[in-house]
C-alpha cells in the first residue's frame, strides 16, 4: 500500500501577471502545482509495481537526467530508455513516499522538489529529487531530473550492477 506524507505542499508563482485578465495568478498555479503532482504520483504509482513506462511516458523528448549511479548526464529520452530497459519489471516496491513536496510554478515552467524514500523488505532507501517540468501543448513533461541519495554510501540501485 502507498502511503503519502504529504505536509503542506507550498504553491508560489513567481511570473504574477500569467494568466492575464481575471485569472487570480495563485489559483493559476496552484491548478498546475496540483498537475504536476498527479503527473508525479502516477508515474511513481507505476514505477512501484516495475513499470517504468510512467516516467517515460512523463518525460519530454528533450530530458535530460542526473542519476547518482551515472557519471555523466543523460541526455534526449532515447537516452533514458535506454537505461530504463535495464531495470525495466526489477523494480517491486513495498512502500513509497514523496515527503515535503513543493512546486514552484512561473509561466510554463514548473519546479517540483521533494524527499522520496522507497521501502521494500530489504531496505529503506532516501533521496532528494528535483524535476523540471515544461508545459508544451498543455501538458507538462518532465525536462530535467536529478536524484540524489542522502546517503549515498549505503546504496546500490534497483535491479542494476551500475
Amino acid at each position: 500500500m502507498t502511503r503519502f506524507a504529504m505536509l503542506p505542499v507550498l504553491f508560489l508563482c513567481a511570473d504574477a501577471g500569467q494568466g492575464g485578465g481575471s485569472d487570480n495568478p495563485s489559483t493559476q498555479a496552484d491548478k498546475d502545482a496540483q498537475a504536476i503532482l498527479a503527473v508525479e504520483r502516477g508515474a511513481f504509482e507505476r514505477w512501484a509495481k516495475g513499470d517504468l513506462e510512467g516516467f517515460l511516458e512523463a518525460s519530454d523528448p528533450e530530458v535530460d537526467y542526473f542519476d547518482p549511479f551515472l557519471e555523466t548526464r543523460l541526455v534526449g529520452l532515447p537516452a533514458l530508455r535506454a537505461l530504463y530497459s535495464k531495470m525495466q519489471g526489477k523494480v517491486q516496491v513495498d512502500r513509497w513516499e514523496m515527503i515535503n513536496p513543493r512546486v514552484i510554478v512561473s509561466g510554463n515552467m514548473g519546479v517540483l522538489t521533494f524527499n522520496f524514500v522507497s521501502h521494500t523488505k530489504e531496505r529503506t532507501e532516501h533521496w532528494n529529487t528535483t524535476e523540471v517540468y515544461r508545459r508544451k501543448n498543455g501538458q507538462w513533461k518532465i525536462v530535467h531530473t536529478h536524484w540524489a541519495l542522502t546517503k549515498p554510501e549505503l546504496l546500490k540501485p534497483f535491479g542494476t550492477d551500475l
